[in-house]
């Protein structure tokens, strides 16, 4: 993605996904594949659905900028447990230190895969 993009509209492509539910369909397909076809067909709870913000979050594992901390950080609240989970796994990957607090309150998730997210964000971030 990033060579075809570039890592800065990759990030911020990303973001968008997060902040405003903007979905381009070929960015998509770049991030997801032949998964994406069926989102874009209103599949899978189609494009307001959760796997487009599950996969712009997977991407910042990959393509990264500071200036995404927020969107990453908003995306803790999600209602979709799956974008809870990838929001944490981006805050420990990247090193997100200002979100220890929610890390440390989505330990007490419902969702055990959040939980263990969060745990292991949890020790990315004090060690």
């Amino acid at each position: 993605m990033t060579r075809v993009f570039g890592v800065g509209a990759v990030v911020r492509r990303c973001t968008e996904i997060l902040d405003s539910g903007d979905v381009d369909a070929a960015f998509l397909i770049g991030l997801a594949g032949r998964h994406a076809e069926a989102i874009l067909t209103g599949r899978e709870g189609g494009v307001e659905g959760y796997w487009p913000r599950v996969w712009a979050l997977r991407a910042l594992l990959y393509a990264w900028d500071d200036g995404a901390s927020i969107s990453v950080l908003a995306a803790t609240s999600d209602r979709s447990w799956r974008v809870r989970e990838m929001s944490l796994k981006v805050i420990g990957r990247r090193k997100i230190e200002e979100g220890l607090p929610v890390v440390t309150q989505l330990a007490e998730d419902p969702i055990e895969r959040v939980r263990r997210a969060a745990q292991s964000a949890r020790s990315r971030l004090t060690t």
